[in-house]
């Protein structure tokens, strides 16, 4: 499949099977952390379907002017991807060739040098010309962990990159998911600090699986004092409370 625009000739061609891909190693323990965080709050609320793919650090291919050029984003988020066959892995993925374009992709900051907000054009290009002017990906989030200061850009009707606005909480409407998306900052396993979560359209933040099993906890205590008040107030009356 071939997409021309005025100055680039886009081409999405499956990487042949026998390509080596590189293998670099993630910057520090926090992209691994946040990108598991944020896909486990989408499997807990049932909202991870056939046809969807969310990657950490998978790379996203196009061939660009007869050139390969591959991205890894620290998460991405695909619609209508299609299913591999069942003894094949995915090594990584070609937009409208396997499925959807990703409605998002997001970068997490690191204090190393990076090309998050590169616009190079020449090969190979910079990410935000990639995600912008190649595969028009339709938000681009760019997150900083440690100071946990959170960059929404959506592609306007120019085709270019423009900041958002949170809205009165502090959250962003991301259309490709249905949810906002958000900082939130806590602790999870090992790690406190800055996190990104998301939120429904009412605006109940959607849980992790250990903040559900604490809820459930709290609920059934909670049930457990009321027995115990109501089995003191009958005793306190003289009657005996059924076992």
């Amino acid at each position: 499949m071939t997409v021309s625009t005025a100055d680039l000739k886009i081409t999405w061609e499956k990487l042949p099977a026998d390509f080596i891909l590189d293998e670099e190693p993630v910057e520090n323990i926090d992209q691994p952390l946040l990108a598991a965080a944020l896909r486990e709050i989408l499997e807990i609320a049932g909202l991870i379907v056939a046809g969807i793919l969310i990657a950490p650090n998978m790379g996203i291919c196009a061939t660009v002017d007869s050139k390969l050029v591959i991205k890894a984003p620290d998460w991405f988020y695909a619609r209508n991807v299609q299913a591999l066959p069942s003894q094949e892995i995915r090594r990584s993925y070609t937009p409208n060739l396997e499925g959807d374009i990703p409605a998002i992709v997001m970068e997490f900051l690191s204090a190393s040098p990076n090309d998050e907000y590169s616009i190079k054009p020449s090969y190979p290009p910079g990410k935000w010309f990639f995600y912008e002017q190649v595969l028009r990906v339709p938000i681009y989030v760019i997150f900083e962990p440690a100071a946990g200061v959170l960059e929404v850009y959506q592609l306007d009707s120019g085709g270019r990159y423009q900041a958002q606005q949170p809205d009165l909480n502090g959250r962003y409407w991301v259309a490709g998911v249905g949810l906002f998306l958000g900082v939130w900052q806590g602790t999870k396993a090992e790690r406190s600090g800055y996190w990104l979560r998301w939120w429904d359209e009412s605006g109940q933040m959607l849980l992790w699986g250990v903040e559900m099993v604490e809820r459930k906890r709290q609920e059934i205590e909670i049930v457990q004092e009321r027995g115990d008040r109501l089995a003191a107030q009958l005793r306190a009356a003289g009657i005996e409370p059924e076992a």
